[in-house]
Order: structure tokens, then C-alpha cells, then sequence
């Protein structure tokens, strides 16, 4: 799997192609001109695959390049950007 992650305004989330049918989603809602990520979901027949940290990533490489700031309300979120502190740049406050 080689896709990368896009942003589907109309649903509020960024979305991870798994398979033609399948997708790992980042749902959001906007706060102040922030894009407050809620809730991450992986199929679960596709668990365990480093999928949603793949998500992750994408989500704020995507941010960062269209210089929008994170609020994490999202536990997997709030703990992948502990893991990685290079995304701290992107996330607000």
C-alpha cells in the first residue's frame, strides 16, 4: 500500500485508501480556524498493521503543508504525536 492520505471536506476527515472498498479515516471538526481531530478509525481486519500511524503521519504532513494547526482530541493522535515530537510544530497550543 503506497497510497497517501487526502482530505474529504464534505466528511470532515482525512482519509487513508486500504483497498478499493476500505479506508482508515480521521474524523474532525473545525474550532477557531483549527482542525480539531476526533476520532481515528482502522477496519478492524486491518489492525495491527502500523495503518493508522501511517494516517497519522499524513494528516499532519498534510496540515503542515497547508499551514493549518492541529487540536488533538483524539487519544491515538494525542499519543502518536508523544511518540513523535516532530509533529509538535503542527499541533496548537
Amino acid at each position: 500500500m503506497h497510497a497517501k492520505v487526502t482530505e474529504n471536506i464534505q466528511q470532515h476527515r482525512f482519509e487513508l485508501p486500504i483497498t478499493s472498498q476500505a479506508f482508515a479515516v480521521a474524523y474532525y471538526t473545525l474550532q477557531d480556524g483549527k482542525v480539531a481531530l476526533i476520532h481515528t478509525e482502522v477496519p478492524s481486519e486491518f489492525s495491527g498493521q502500523g495503518i493508522a500511524s501511517r494516517l497519522a503521519q499524513g494528516t499532519f504532513e498534510l496540515l503542515r503543508k497547508t499551514g493549518r494547526k492541529a487540536v488533538l482530541k483524539c487519544p491515538f493522535m494525542s499519543g502518536f504525536v508523544a511518540k513523535h515530537p516532530e509533529y509538535t510544530d503542527v499541533v496548537a497550543g
